[in-house]
């Protein structure tokens, strides 16, 4: 009986402490999920996302001293997009020596920076053929297609279905077009703005039932309140992952705030 007490004894109280940091972590999401705001109405929305008259236009595009030409089809980074460039180019998304995926790659800014940064592994992945294209040209002709150290890999995929089965990923970044509003009949406008919340809970559930975040791997999602924010990150809660606000952005003249959010694996360090 003393034997048999003894060794329980240490197995219990390690699962009283798994109990209560599950719990805790519980309590800190559903603060998160708290704070945010709820979705705007649908005329805010449609007054922010202007009609994109020009995408079907050849236009060029500037950031970072980088000038980047795009084709018709090809959509022009805004606002939200930028949150992401400048949190990799200051490196508060780290890709120095790691796995990336760029996810909706688009001209290509996101895999252009991380290649300058160093990364070991980029994948530019869109469901668009012409965006994947104009990702590729630009990432060899600002970074080069031979960099050393680093492996480009441009994919023409809805979300990570074409990736391989062997991908494992330290970083991943999504700029989801989940507003929740119609606003265009344009299928290259909805294509880019406007698929809705279904794009994100399918995202999540790839990277789970594919296994494809390494241990320590982190998603960067930005998403603002012209989506359903709340059940978009509930969704990933209940997914089995914990999220952290890592920057916030408002606007003057509207109520549009949008949020970062760094994204781990539950059992993350």
């Amino acid at each position: 009986m003393t034997d048999r007490t003894a060794a329980d004894g240490p197995t219990s109280q390690t699962g009283t402490a798994a109990t209560t940091a599950a719990a805790e972590a519980e309590a800190d999401a559903r603060a998160l999920i708290d704070e945010l705001p709820d979705t705007l109405p649908r005329a805010e929305i449609l007054a922010i996302n202007s009609s994109k008259s020009d995408i079907h236009t050849h236009r060029t595009y500037t950031y970072n001293g980088w000038t980047f030409r795009l084709p018709p089809g090809v959509f022009r980074p805004g606002d939200t997009s930028r949150i992401i460039h400048d949190r990799l180019l200051d490196g508060t998304i780290p890709v120095e020596g790691r796995s990336y995926a760029a996810i909706g790659a688009g001209l290509g800014v996101e895999a252009v920076i991380a290649g300058v940064m160093g990364a070991r592994e980029i994948y530019a992945a869109d469901i668009h053929p012409d965006s994947v294209a104009t990702a590729t040209a630009h990432y060899g002709l600002i970074v080069g297609a031979d960099r050393p150290g680093t492996v480009f890999r441009p994919l023409v995929s809805n979300l990570f279905e074409e990736f391989p089965s062997a991908a494992r990923l330290d970083v991943i970044t999504f700029n989801p077009p989940a507003v929740s509003t119609r606003t265009s009949d344009d299928p290259t406008v909805v294509r880019n703005v406007c698929v809705g919340t279904g794009i994100v809970t399918r995202f999540f559930d790839q990277i789970t039932d594919r296994d494809l975040l390494a241990p320590d791997g982190v998603i960067h999602l930005v998403v603002s309140n012209t989506s359903e924010l709340r059940d978009i990150v509930a969704y990933a809660v209940r997914a089995g992952f914990r999220p952290e606000i890592t920057h916030r952005r408002t606007w003057a003249g509207d109520n549009c705030r949008a949020y970062l959010f760094a994204l781990r694996h539950d059992h993350a360090a």
